[in-house]
């Protein structure tokens, strides 16, 4: 039987994702090259090998248009012969990504494929690719007549609906500065993170983040309308408990099992199942909780049977929600902090979050992680990962 396996992982440092920010400037697909480029350097690969190279990125448009996964294989130097495709599943692009690259390799498509993503969120704003107010169309409104909300809305309505507090959220930002802070003076993200010019680190990373300082934010995303809307929101979502907007890339190298040994390469982590939904897309962000179900019934596992998980921090409220539902062990997650300290570029977050799962599957020895993440529109992925080695 085919296995897909993870044999290598990188990303660049995540730089705040606006004007001055520290890769502002760099053009996307120069970003997103440079890590082509390194990852068959560093495994001594032929880039005449790779079959395709699968690219997440959420706002195709200026800078990023014109399937920019291609543009970045070119720029990389690969032979013309190296094909790619650009992908757009929202804050789990690069997940799927990896999702479909795995898939194909288990199918017998490929055998070695680069899967990854990439976001300049300070130079492609987001909504940017919207043609206008109406651009879903009169159908879509006549299901959704009161329309739907920004993401911050729903991470409110997902603290009103499962009972969490203010303190709890904010406590919870604190821990993942914390943890990010730890992580990085451990060095647990010096092999997957390659510095871009003078760029080392993640820029985002509050050190010494404190829960009093939390405290004196305003609510983010308290409008009039939604206020009369949803009565029941007692707003408390704050830019401190949000993932922050940030430029980035990642990348994977995915093979087949017996063709990575047979090049003399170590697999870290076989890639063995895989789950997608959709969910009430006004809620937006709970997906996570029944793709995290789906993924386990699926492999047969019990959530007490997961070394580590990653869920992505788009919101304090959606983490915390998932915990909760799931009954999750929450000292097993986001064990280096999330993107509320590391940062959130969209279209290259799920290569950031299975470097975090196998650092913590490698550093304890765990078997089994499970990654997942919310999307835009009610939508989810969660992949499970087997620790090799």
């Amino acid at each position: 039987m085919r296995r897909a396996v993870i044999v290598d992982a990188v990303r660049t440092p995540f730089g705040k994702g606006r004007p001055g920010g520290a890769l502002h400037g760099v053009h996307p697909v120069d970003l997103y090259a440079g890590l082509l480029a390194a990852i068959v350097q560093r495994n001594g690969l032929d880039p005449t090998l790779v079959e395709d190279v699968v690219t997440g990125c959420v706002i195709q448009v200026g800078e990023q248009a014109g399937n920019i996964g291609r543009q970045a294989v070119l720029a990389a130097g690969f032979p013309e012969s190296v094909p790619a495709v650009t992908i757009d599943r929202k804050c789990g692009s690069a997940l799927q990504a990896m999702d479909f690259a795995a898939t194909g390799v288990i199918a017998g498509a490929y055998d070695i494929v680069i899967a990854g993503g990439v976001e300049m969120m300070s130079t492609v704003e987001a909504k940017s690719n919207r043609m206008g107010r109406d651009s879903l169309g009169p159908r879509f409104a006549e299901r959704y007549p009161a329309g739907m909300v920004h993401q911050g809305v729903s991470a409110e309505l997902i603290a009103a609906r499962f009972g969490l507090s203010r303190a709890g959220m904010d406590g919870f930002a604190v821990q993942s500065h914390a943890l990010a802070a730890r992580a990085e003076d451990e060095g647990v993200f010096d092999g997957a993170i390659l510095p871009v010019g003078r760029v080392k680190r993640d820029e985002g990373l509050r050190r010494g983040t404190s829960a009093d300082a939390l405290a004196a934010l305003k609510p983010a995303f308290r409008t009039e309308e939604m206020t009369a809307r949803f009565p029941e929101i007692a707003w408390q979502v704050t830019a401190g408990t949000s993932s922050q907007v940030s430029d980035g890339a990642s990348a994977l190298l995915i093979m087949e099992e017996s063709r990575a040994i047979g090049l003399g390469l170590s697999p870290r982590a076989a890639i063995t199942h895989f789950a997608v939904v959709g969910d009430d897309p006004l809620m937006m962000l709970t997906g996570v909780i029944p793709a995290t179900r789906k993924l386990l019934e699926k492999a047969g596992l019990a959530i007490g049977d997961i070394s580590a998980f990653e869920i992505n921090e788009a919101f304090a409220s959606v983490v915390l929600a998932w915990g909760q539902a799931v009954d999750a062990d929450m000292d097993r997650v986001n064990r280096f902090g999330g993107a509320i300290a590391l940062g959130h570029p969209v279209g290259a977050s799920g290569g950031r979050l299975v470097m975090n799962l196998l650092a913590a599957l490698e550093r304890d020895g765990g078997r089994f992680g499970v990654v997942s993440m919310c999307e835009s529109g009610g939508m989810a992925n969660a992949t499970l990962l087997e620790r090799l080695g």
